[in-house]
């Protein structure tokens, strides 16, 4: 990802999370951080940005920061393959376990993470707001071979 990129990235954050999105200033905020502890990538098709993904990395410990795919782009295995390439890089940059929160009604992000071998950790209550729970998920990397 890069600076060129914010505007339409956060149009897709409020269209795909209206009660939460992340704001200029926060992707501002973390791409200040790249290359350090910080990747961003975005994957684009013909008409644009159709998926994103953001990893935070402090190894041994490494955190899904952000993923989103466009909804023209659902169900095609993009989310998918993002969460894979985070995974790779983590590993790269010597992470042994994912961590990510996500919201327990999230029920398509829930199947991509059980999917990837994601296990529920932890409950955070009101996280994304009042009434608006999160799931702590977490995932072993050492050794595990697996990049999905």
């Amino acid at each position: 990802m890069r600076w060129w990129d914010i505007d339409q990235v956060v149009a897709m954050e409020r269209e795909l999370f209206p009660d939460d999105p992340w704001s200029s200033e926060q992707f501002w905020g973390e791409l200040a951080h790249v290359p350090e502890t910080r990747w961003y990538v975005v994957h684009e098709d013909d008409i644009g940005i159709d998926g994103y993904v953001g990893l935070f990395a402090v190894p041994p410990e490494g955190d899904v920061q952000t993923i989103a795919v466009a909804t023209r782009a659902q169900g095609s295995g993009l989310g998918r393959a993002l969460l894979g390439d985070l995974v790779d890089e983590a590993r790269r940059r010597g992470c042994t376990q994912l961590l990510l929160e996500v919201r327990e009604d999230n029920s398509s992000a829930l199947a991509l993470y059980a999917r990837a071998g994601f296990e529920r950790q932890g409950h955070r209550r009101d996280y994304y707001g009042p009434g608006r729970d999160a799931l702590i998920l977490r995932r072993r990397l050492a050794g595990d071979g697996d990049n999905s």
